[in-house]
């Protein structure tokens, strides 16, 4: 029986927050020591940035109707940021598949720690990645022309927390995703619709210029309705209904891979 005051004992919440920042120091640390992974995840939205605007921008920019390339810039980088997300998480899915495939996971289980700061570490550090690479591919989206100067300080600040937001929910997913499956090679794989589907969604070009029968894949996905709110917020056009359905998306995928990742973190290891 603990000695100390009643007044000076840890509680609950003072045990979570500590073991979870521990693990987000662990997973900040791996990512350090082992940076190849996310900037090769990184590598794929600043090339297809760099080859639709250079190589396709003029074309592009006609096809949107568009003056010049510049127009077709101010277009894609939205959508760009929310691939660099979707791409991002992957590295988590596969960091988390590691653990359980090393034995880690498991140890820690046994351990007096709290039991979801494994999760939370893992869930923290990827939104902080996510982050950290959005200011990266946003960086080199300003370097070749992209200017928002339409939007207001208020416009900047939601368009931050819908990013913020959208990486919370995919990220859980990825969790999800890393528990459930047998290796990180498995689990890169089965994350693989994460950095698909802003490809067919309206990052590139709008999904009203689609074919009739692919255009309800574009339009009825998570992605389409955060870029369009993401380009309304940046560049001053037209958001409608986008907004709601973006923030239903962004909260049912992050409830749902929270229970998932719960569920499967919980269970018994077979």
């Amino acid at each position: 029986m603990s000695t100390l005051p009643a007044s000076t004992r840890p509680t609950r919440i003072s045990l979570a927050v500590r073991d979870s920042s521990t693990m987000l120091r662990r997973n900040l640390l791996h990512a350090r020591r082992y940076p190849s992974l996310t900037l090769n995840l990184l590598l794929t939205p600043v090339m297809l940035l760099l080859l639709f605007v250079y190589i396709f921008g003029d074309v592009m920019s006609a096809g949107i109707g568009g003056a010049d390339r510049s127009d077709y810039i101010a277009y894609i980088v939205p959508g760009i940021l929310m691939m660099t997300i979707g791409g991002t998480v992957i590295g988590t899915a596969v960091s988390v598949a590691t653990d359980m495939n090393e034995g880690i996971i498991a140890r820690f289980r046994t351990m007096a720690i709290h039991r979801g700061s494994v999760l939370v570490g893992h869930v923290i550090g990827s939104v902080l990645q996510c982050v950290a690479g959005v200011v990266l591919v946003g960086g080199v989206a300003v370097a070749i022309g992209f200017r928002s100067t339409d939007a207001t300080a208020l416009e900047w600040l939601a368009a931050f927390g819908l990013l913020v937001l959208f990486a919370l929910a995919l990220t859980w997913i990825a969790v999800g995703m890393g528990l459930a499956s047998p290796n990180a090679e498995a689990a890169a794989n089965s994350a693989q619709p994460l950095i698909l589907l802003p490809l067919i969604s309206s990052a590139f070009i709008p999904a009203d210029t689609m074919p009739g029968w692919f255009r309800p894949i574009a339009e009825y996905q998570p992605f389409t309705p955060a870029i369009e709110t993401l380009r309304g917020l940046l560049l001053g056009t037209e958001i409608g209904d986008n907004w709601w359905i973006a923030l239903v998306w962004c909260l049912g995928l992050a409830v749902l891979g929270y229970r998932w990742s719960a569920s499967k973190f919980n269970s018994d290891p077979k």
